[in-house]
C-alpha cells in the first residue's frame, strides 16, 4: 500500500512538473483549446436555445391548428359548433407548454358609422365577427374552470379596408345589424392584417351570438397557438383529433413546416460550424504537441532508463492532455455561454438564455479534442534510452 502511495505521489509530482517545464508552449495549446471550447459552447446554445428562440417568434404570425365543423357537417346545414366543445380539448402539451385558444363566430350583416348628428352617414354590408379567447395566455397557470374573455360587448374593432369604407376612425359610433338584432359598439382600433379580414369587423363573441339566429352557445371555429416543436404540435393534433373525433382537426401547415425547415437549416448550420471548429481546434493543439514531443525526448528516455513502464509514459501524457482540456473546457464554456447571450441579443433582439446542458458538453468535447491531439506524444513511448544518451535522438 504504501508503494502504491508512493508510485501515485510520483505520479502526480511528475504531471505537475510537466505541465509547468514547458509554460510558453503548453499556454499556447490552453489557449487554443480556450478558444475552441469559447465557439463550441457559444454555437451550442445558441442551437438548443434557437428551438425556444423561433417556436416564440412563429407563434407572433398567430394560431397553428384550427378546429372547425367538417365537410359532412357543413353539407348537412350544421356550420357550426358547441362552445362547450372548448373545455374537452387539451389545455397543455405533452411539454406541459399552455395552449391558446380563440373561439369566432362569423355572420353576414352590415355595419354603419354614426356622425355628429348621432345618425347614420354611411352603411356598408361586411361580415361581423365574433371572437373570444379562452384560458390564460402563454405562461401563466390554466383552469378548466376559467371563463371565457370576452370583449366587451360596447367595443368593436375592424379591419383597415372596412374602417375605410365607413370613413371611421378610432372612437368612432358603429351600429352592427343583422337580420335579428342590432348592436352599438365604439371602434377602438383599426386593424392592418393584410388578409380578408380588413373587410371584416369584430365584437364580442356574445354580441354575434345575439345578432345572429339561434346561434347563443355556438362558434364557427377555434383557433389554437400551440408551441412547441412540429413534432410536439402534430403529437397534440393527434391528441386532440381523438378528444373530438368528430370535428376537424388540421394544422396550418405553412408556419408548423416553416418552423421545422428553418430550425432544421440553422441546427445543420451550426452543427458543422461546432465541428470545423473542433477540427481547427485539434490541428492547432497537435501542431503545438508536437514540438513539445521533440523536446521531451531526454525526459522521456530518463524516466524509461530508470524504469518507467511504456503504458506508464503513455499514461502520463494522456493525463496531462485530459487536464489541459479540462481547464480548457471550464473556462471555454463558461465564456462561451457568457458569448452566446451577447450574440443572442444581437442576433434575435432577446438575450439567449443559459442552457446548463451545454457547459458538460462543451468541457467534454474539449476534453476529448485534447486528448486526440496528444497523438504526436505516443511516439515518445518508443525512444530508446541508449539512442538518447548518445546524442542519436
Amino acid at each position: 500500500m504504501n508503494r502504491l502511495s508512493s508510485n501515485r505521489r510520483m505520479f502526480w509530482r511528475i504531471v505537475r512538473r510537466l505541465l509547468f517545464a514547458h509554460r510558453g508552449r503548453l499556454f499556447v495549446i490552453l489557449l487554443a483549446l480556450v478558444a475552441g471550447a469559447t465557439i463550441t459552447a457559444a454555437l451550442l446554445n445558441l442551437q438548443v436555445d434557437a428551438k425556444r428562440r423561433l417556436t416564440s417568434e412563429f407563434r407572433a404570425f398567430g394560431p397553428n391548428v384550427i378546429v372547425s365543423p367538417t365537410g359532412s357537417m357543413i353539407e348537412s346545414g350544421e356550420q357550426t359548433i358547441d362552445e362547450q366543445l372548448f373545455f374537452k380539448f387539451p389545455k397543455r402539451t405533452r411539454a406541459s407548454q399552455v395552449v391558446r385558444f380563440t373561439g369566432f363566430l362569423y355572420e353576414v350583416g352590415t355595419a354603419a358609422v354614426f356622425g355628429d348628428n348621432k345618425t347614420a352617414v354611411r352603411t356598408i354590408p361586411t361580415v361581423l365577427v365574433g371572437r373570444t379567447t379562452y384560458g390564460s395566455v402563454f405562461g401563466e397557470s390554466f383552469s378548466t374552470d376559467e371563463p371565457p374573455h370576452h370583449r366587451a360587448d360596447h367595443e368593436c374593432q375592424a379591419g383597415q379596408a372596412a374602417a375605410k369604407q365607413l370613413g371611421a376612425r378610432t372612437g368612432s359610433s358603429l351600429l352592427l345589424k343583422s337580420d335579428k338584432d342590432q348592436s352599438l359598439c365604439e371602434l377602438t382600433a383599426v386593424q392592418i392584417y393584410g388578409t380578408e379580414e380588413d373587410n371584416q369587423v369584430f365584437t364580442s363573441l356574445t354580441t354575434a351570438q345575439r345578432l345572429g339566429r339561434n346561434l347563443e352557445g355556438r362558434v364557427s371555429l377555434f383557433q389554437l397557438i400551440v408551441p412547441g416543436t412540429p413534432d410536439e404540435i402534430q403529437r397534440y393534433i393527434n391528441a386532440l383529433q381523438r378528444q373530438v373525433p368528430d370535428l376537424d382537426v388540421r394544422p396550418i401547415r405553412q408556419f408548423t413546416e416553416a418552423q421545422a425547415k428553418i430550425y432544421s437549416r440553422i441546427s445543420g448550420l451550426l452543427n458543422f460550424t461546432v465541428a470545423l471548429v473542433l477540427i481547427l481546434t485539434a490541428l492547432c493543439v497537435m501542431a503545438a504537441m508536437a514540438n513539445v514531443a521533440m523536446e521531451r525526448r531526454n525526459d522521456v528516455g530518463l524516466m524509461k532508463a530508470i524504469g518507467g513502464a511504456r503504458r506508464r509514459v503513455v499514461r502520463l501524457f494522456l493525463t496531462e492532455a485530459a487536464l489541459l482540456g479540462l481547464i480548457g473546457g471550464i473556462v471555454g464554456a463558461a465564456a462561451g455561454i457568457a458569448l452566446s447571450i451577447y450574440l443572442g441579443k444581437a442576433v434575435f433582439g432577446l438575450a439567449a438564455r443559459p442552457r446548463m446542458i451545454v457547459y458538460p458538453v462543451a468541457v467534454a468535447l474539449t476534453t476529448i479534442v485534447a486528448i486526440l491531439s496528444a497523438y504526436p506524444l505516443r511516439h515518445l513511448a518508443g525512444v530508446r534510452p541508449a539512442s538518447v544518451f548518445r546524442g542519436e535522438a
